[in-house]
């Protein structure tokens, strides 16, 4: 098992990634940040909208792209759900409505813009314990078929210190390949601030965007950084 900031850091473009960890102090913690190489990719803003949803908004008056902007992070009842894109709010719908855990991660598609066909990443977390995680990740075959391969990660009771990583995309700075499904990562950070400057420090300063980290059913005090 990877320390978290050598992970990010050896990936030279991780594009967009989740996170569901527990911190040395026990706190069990999501995250999410987003990097990005064009100029239409940087100009975007974590924020709170009005609903209380976390959202990927565009930093000008450009017009909405629903494969960049999108709300990231949502609390759905005891449940939070934060990923990548617009499934965030199909599956938190879901949730709401009662759908079971797996399924409501169920029948998404990766994302259409070739030629990399960026994986959905997808996270349900929190739930009466708090301390359960759900992992969906829905990504284009690395061979010549268009269907969609889906993967789902059931994670529970992690230890402090403790952490599971998706990523978008893996780079050695050269080329740019779907990202590896999942690491299990340790992290020293001992609480939020921490685990948000962990995150922060291990990404490309001339690639990233934003990162948020928050705890499920407290998403209104979401911590925050901007480039």
């Amino acid at each position: 098992m990877d320390q978290l900031n050598k992970v990010l850091e050896e990936n030279r473009y991780p594009g967009r990634g989740v996170l569901w960890c527990r911190t040395v102090d026990g706190s069990q913690l999501g995250a999410y940040f987003l990097t990005g190489r064009s100029a239409a990719s940087r100009a975007r803003l974590l924020s709170l909208d009005v609903h209380g949803d976390l959202v990927v908004a565009p930093a000008d008056e450009r017009e909405h792209d629903h494969l960049r902007h999108y709300a990231a992070a949502r609390q759905s009842g005891e449940w939070l759900v934060f990923g990548n894109g617009e499934q965030v709010a199909t599956v938190a719908d879901r949730v709401a409505g009662g759908l079971p855990l797996p399924l409501a991660l169920g029948g998404l598609d990766y994302e259409p813009d070739p030629p990399i066909f960026t994986p959905r990443l997808t996270v349900i977390a929190g739930g009466p314990t708090g301390a359960d995680a759900w992992f969906g990740a829905a990504r284009r075959s690395s061979l010549d078929r268009a269907s969609t391969d889906r993967m789902t990660l059931q994670v529970s009771n992690l230890e402090p210190g403790e952490g599971i990583l998706m990523t978008t995309y893996r780079s050695d700075g050269h080329t740019i390949a779907t990202g590896t499904p999942f690491h299990e990562v340790r992290t020293t950070a001992d609480n939020r601030s921490a685990l948000l400057e962990e995150l922060w420090s291990a990404l490309r300063p001339d690639l990233r965007i934003a990162a948020a980290v928050f705890e499920p059913g407290r998403l209104d005090r979401v911590d925050i950084l901007q480039a």
